[in-house]
Parts: structure tokens; C-alpha cells; sequence
């Protein structure tokens, strides 16, 4: 495993920021402590979901919407776990 931060890591990681603290609050805490160490199926997760519009992202985790898949859905429930515990 290499120490080097990829360009796609870092793409993702920097469209993660979304400047809105109702989404800030679950995707800061990944990155910062688990998406560089995920396998590459949580990245590619999480970088699907760094491509969504906010709306949709508040929709989904305020649980007012679903994700269009079930995947995404189990992601997100981990994402907030991770915060709520």
C-alpha cells in the first residue's frame, strides 16, 4: 500500500468539502479518519456520493428521500454512524 494520496483521492477528497454543516457533519469525519485506508469499493462509494447535488444529499440523510440505490443507502447509514455512534 502506498503512502501516496492518489489524483482521484484527491479530487474526491476536496469535493467532499460542500461548505454546508448539515452535510459537512458526516462527510469531514470520513475523510479525515477513514477514506484513504477504505477499500475500493467504499471509495467508490463515497465518491458517487461526493458528486451529488446537495438537495439530494440532505434529502437522503435527513431521511425525507432515498438514494437510488440500497448501496448508497447502507453507505450513508455507515457515514452516520460514524457520527452518531
Amino acid at each position: 500500500m502506498s503512502n501516496e494520496i492518489t489524483l482521484e483521492e484527491r479530487k474526491v477528497v476536496y469535493r467532499a468539502r460542500r461548505g454546508l454543516k448539515e452535510i459537512d457533519v458526516y462527510f469531514d469525519p470520513y475523510v479525515k479518519n477513514h477514506y484513504l485506508i477504505a477499500d475500493a469499493t467504499e471509495k467508490a462509494l463515497f465518491a458517487e456520493l461526493v458528486e451529488q447535488e446537495d438537495p439530494d444529499l440532505l434529502d437522503w440523510f435527513m431521511e425525507v428521500g432515498e438514494p437510488p440505490r440500497a448501496d448508497l443507502k447502507d453507505f450513508i447509514l455507515k457515514l452516520k454512524h460514524y457520527v452518531h455512534g
